[in-house]
């Protein structure tokens, strides 16, 4: 028997099973509809990773999702780091000055009819009565190794006849002492004298991958007030050059900076800046005096050699190139007739000991002269905020790197082994 056989034999049957089956199914729609439609907000709260919670307005239940994903990240980052942050605090001995009049009294010997005549009390005389510690400031830093290595900003350990110890956020304080500065950077590291080897330390992460908007958190000691305090913002720009002062007079140049609209604040300088994954992507050191929400933080790329140096011979070691120059722009092509407005101009200094080309230096024995102009570093270009000094700070001693320079007019290409910078430039 073939099959249209069986099928003419069991038409009846067969028609009877698919229309049992096509109402059980529909019963079992309807079924799961009423059951979706009358728990509706549970099944959303669940899809949606929320809760169920009754509108105030018409007193149905409703779904409110939980912003669970970046809040929730950035209290299990701060948890996480919060410990590797540190205050630091900066104590000195400083003179007791007090005031005295040299008879005793400001009316001692003056007439009594005019003992308050505003030309004849005698202005006090000061002297000094020894000298007391103070608390004369503050900063932020953050250990960058178990053994109690902080880093921080130079600005902020200046003074070499202060005393500086640090705070972590359990309240504990260690004594610490500066084991070096960046004579480029405003960095420095302190190292805390005892204490133990097992602190909490953070990570550096990958500067060179950052993008504006991106969700940045910082922590730091405000005001020297409010420690570990903690602030959400995003990047707000990169390779920012700025000219940043200490308040007393002194400033220097920084270049590739990192702006963010994080709440910075006198006190943060040497905080960490960190990305989503907690890892520190700039240190915190300045802030646009006068206006809102605009802070700076040095980039880790940057930074982060200053801590190898330092673990592996004790000092900051960073590699040079050998050349002075002056950074061309539309101006200087304009003024000297160049081909270009870009790059570095190998010059002179001021005086004729200041040569264009250090004797003996990676550029010297690379075949560079005055009046080149480099114009890349391993194929990027030198312009504003990407200066010949910061990309070779990025590199290591020991590092070939491939330069493109313009020669008398004509471009050619040279490799250079940098080598360690003196001391002293």
């Amino acid at each position: 028997m073939n099959i249209q056989e069986y099928i003419g034999r069991n038409k009846k049957i067969i028609v009877m099973v698919i229309a049992t089956n096509i109402v059980m199914f529909a019963i079992f729609a309807l079924v799961m509809t009423m059951f979706i439609f009358l728990n509706r907000a549970p099944i959303g709260a669940f899809l949606l990773g929320g809760r169920v919670e009754k509108d105030i307005r018409t007193g149905e239940p409703t779904v409110t999702r939980d912003v669970v994903s970046e809040e929730n990240r950035i209290v299990d980052i701060v948890e996480k780091v919060d410990s590797a942050v540190v205050s630091i605090v900066i104590t000195k001995n400083v003179p007791i000055i007090e005031q005295y009049y040299e008879n005793g009294s400001p009316f001692n010997g003056f007439p009594d009819d005019d003992p308050f005549s505003i030309f004849g009390i005698p202005m006090p005389k000061q002297r000094q009565k020894g000298t007391e510690k103070r608390e004369i400031g503050g900063g932020s830093g953050f250990f960058v190794s178990s053994e109690g290595l902080v880093m921080t900003n130079r600005h902020v350990i200046e003074d070499e006849d202060a005393s500086y110890t640090v705070f972590t956020s359990d309240g504990k304080k260690y004594e610490a002492e500066v084991v070096a500065k960046d004579p480029f950077l405003d960095i420095a590291l302190l190292q805390v004298k005892k204490g133990g080897n097992n602190f909490t330390h953070l990570s550096f992460g990958d500067s060179g991958r950052l993008k504006p908007g991106q969700t940045v958190i910082a922590i730091g000691n405000p005001l020297g007030e409010f420690r570990n305090s903690v602030s959400v913002g995003v990047i707000s720009g990169l390779s920012r050059s700025i000219v940043a002062g200490d308040g007393m007079g002194n400033s220097e140049q920084l270049e590739e900076v990192i702006q963010t609209d994080a709440a910075i604040n006198p006190g943060n300088s040497g905080g960490p800046l960190l990305n989503i994954n907690g890892e520190v992507i700039g240190v915190n050191v300045a802030i646009a005096v006068g206006s809102e929400n605009i802070a700076f933080a040095l980039p880790s790329n940057v930074v982060k050699g200053t801590v190898t140096s330092v673990k592996e011979t004790g000092e900051i070691i960073r590699p040079y190139i050998g050349v002075r120059y002056v950074l061309v722009n539309a101006g200087l092509k304009e003024k000297n007739k160049l081909s270009v407005d870009y790059g570095a101009l190998v010059a002179r200094g001021e005086t004729m000991q200041d040569l264009a080309v250090i004797p003996g230096s990676p550029a010297d024995k690379a075949g560079i002269v005055e009046n080149d102009i480099i114009l890349e570093v391993d194929g990027t270009k030198i312009k504003d905020g990407r200066s010949l000094s910061s990309l070779i700070r990025t590199k290591n001693v020991g590092d070939s790197v491939v330069l493109k320079i313009l020669h008398r007019g004509d471009e050619k290409t040279l490799q250079v082994k940098l080598e360690r910078a003196p001391k002293g430039t």
